[in-house]
């Protein structure tokens, strides 16, 4: 969740598709944290990174909706996108439902 420490009730347990939890498995544990980063140091490596591909006005929160809509676009359902992103009403997360494309376009 966004600034998770900072807001009452962003502190909260969503559910991780399979697909998640196989690359979490997968990765070098060395801390209890699945990212031990700061989000400070995590934004700036972000920015640093865009910035030698040319990559212009993409910030790291940009991410998570395009994570949603594709949850849509592989024709989840709202209550099961919800509880991947931690959304707790439908009016914000409508925003994500615009979606055309159907399917997983980076399947195989």
């Amino acid at each position: 969740m966004k600034h998770p420490g900072e807001k009452l009730g962003n502190d909260i347990w969503v559910d991780l598709p399979e697909e998640a939890i196989r690359i979490i498995d997968s990765m070098r544990k060395s801390k209890a944290e699945i990212f031990p980063y700061s989000p400070d140091a995590l934004t700036a490596n972000f920015t640093r990174t865009c910035k030698p591909l040319g990559i212009e006005d993409l910030h790291f929160r940009d991410l998570r909706h395009e994570g949603i809509s594709r949850l849509f676009e592989m024709g989840w359902n709202i209550p099961h996108v919800a509880a991947v992103s931690g959304h707790r009403s439908w009016v914000s997360l409508k925003r994500y439902t615009y979606i055309r494309e159907t399917g997983d376009k980076y399947a195989n």
